[in-house]
């Protein structure tokens, strides 16, 4: 939660806790019935795999570390997962692809959502939406290429690391921050030629 704070401005943070599989139901439960949420978004987000641990792209079991959110997308009838690596929420829609598949996981995460967006960069494919969206809105929700650097630098800042490599540096997902910045600008030149 330190990382959402530290680019969540004055929005709120809610704190999902670590902790067992029937506390997480009834918190996932209690969350929906307070906030009661048209649709959920998860970008990146680790889910369940088929041994019931959550694993990082590396299969890297990290389960004491992660929420049990995937609770939530098992309640809610309106969902998007956004992945690149067949371990996040959302992924369990592609379940008995993703092992056939080099480079990606043999036991991916069995959590499904109503939509799954797939990317090269999780990051991406959240741009991708809000594009999207935008398109239909008719209003330009993207962040600017200098925002979307900041939001990594801020994280950075106060812990998170580079999915690739694991170090603490202001890439993602082995991009270079001039690299990562082309995904934004290329949606913005898009937005713009639809007149947003």
């Amino acid at each position: 939660s330190t990382a959402m704070r530290a680019i969540a401005g004055d929005d709120e943070v809610i704190e999902f806790p670590i902790t067992n599989h029937k506390e997480s139901m009834e918190f996932a439960h209690d969350l929906l019935v307070k906030h009661a949420p048209s649709a959920l978004v998860s970008i990146e987000r680790a889910g369940l795999v088929g041994d019931g641990t959550y694993r990082n792209w590396k299969g890297v079991d990290f389960s004491e570390h992660n929420a049990k959110i995937d609770h939530m997308f098992e309640q809610h009838p309106h969902s998007v997962g956004i992945g690149d690596g067949g371990n996040e929420i959302g992924m369990g829609n592609m379940r008995d692809v993703i092992p056939d598949i080099e480079n990606l996981p043999d036991d991916p995460c069995t959590t499904t959502t109503t939509e799954l967006i797939i990317a090269s960069v999780s990051n991406w494919g959240g741009y991708g939406l809000v594009a999207a969206l935008s398109i239909k809105t008719g209003k330009n929700m993207l962040p600017s290429v200098e925002k979307g650097h900041e939001w990594v630098t801020d994280i950075v800042a106060v812990g998170a690391v580079e999915g690739m490599s694991g170090e603490s540096k202001d890439w993602v997902d082995g991009r270079a921050p001039e690299d990562d910045a082309m995904c934004l600008r290329d949606l913005h030149e898009l937005l713009a030629a639809e007149g947003l």
